[in-house]
């Protein structure tokens, strides 16, 4: 059983852990002026004054910061995973504690949190550890909800690594629930997506839900 967890502070050659600037997409693929006019409008909309000091390069901040925030909506997972590996192991493989961020759909506040990863390889093919927090990554700098992201995970790396089987957890708090709504901070959501033998051999499951706990 291989267990990885990401630092908390990158250090030297750690880089690959982060977003770096290869990840950003291009500046033509955000209409980033629409951004800036939106901004404007919702301060406007709630009775801010856009062009006070504090405000007035809000909307470009914003404007860049969801060009940073969005950035997995125009990177395909499969890119990642395309890194291979044989080596003499078929035994589960699980990299715990990957933090994330996301933006919940259906307000537009973050939800933030770890992932577990697991998979078990088919044939000795494996990826690099670092390409399942790339995976997360990606799908989680997208509008999300944590369900729909736990499975995109999972499919993916069902599809591409084809193992013998997968297992992803995610647990987050979400701010729409934190701030607004229902306003219980500290309150956390967990999912599960399984595939292949996780899926259908619940000891087995049960064994890797105890690993990652």
């Amino acid at each position: 059983m291989t267990n990885a967890k990401l630092p908390n502070k990158l250090g030297a050659g750690e880089s690959e852990w982060n977003l770096s600037e290869d990840f950003l997409p291009a500046p033509a693929a955000v209409d980033q002026d629409k951004i800036r006019q939106a901004i404007t409008m919702i301060l406007e909309a709630v009775g801010e004054n856009p062009e006070r000091e504090g405000l007035v390069d809000t909307p470009d901040r914003v404007a860049r910061m969801y060009t940073e925030i969005f950035a997995g909506m125009h990177r395909d997972a499969r890119d990642v995973l395309t890194i291979r590996f044989h080596v003499d192991h078929d035994e589960a493989v699980l990299v715990k504690d990957i933090p994330f961020y996301s933006l919940c759909e259906h307000h537009l506040l973050p939800f933030f949190g770890v992932a577990h990863v697991v998979y078990q390889p088919k044939g000795g093919v494996v990826t690099g550890l670092s390409k399942l927090a790339r995976v997360v990554e990606i799908y989680a700098r997208r509008p999300q909800v944590q369900e729909r992201m736990t499975n995109q995970i999972a499919d993916i790396l069902d599809e591409e690594l084809d193992p013998v089987g997968t297992l992803v957890m995610l647990e987050a708090e979400h701010l729409c629930m934190s701030m607004r709504g229902i306003q219980k901070p500290g309150s956390r959501t967990v999912t599960v997506a399984s595939r292949g033998i996780f899926k259908s051999r619940a000891d087995v499951r049960d064994q890797i839900l105890r690993l990652i706990h």
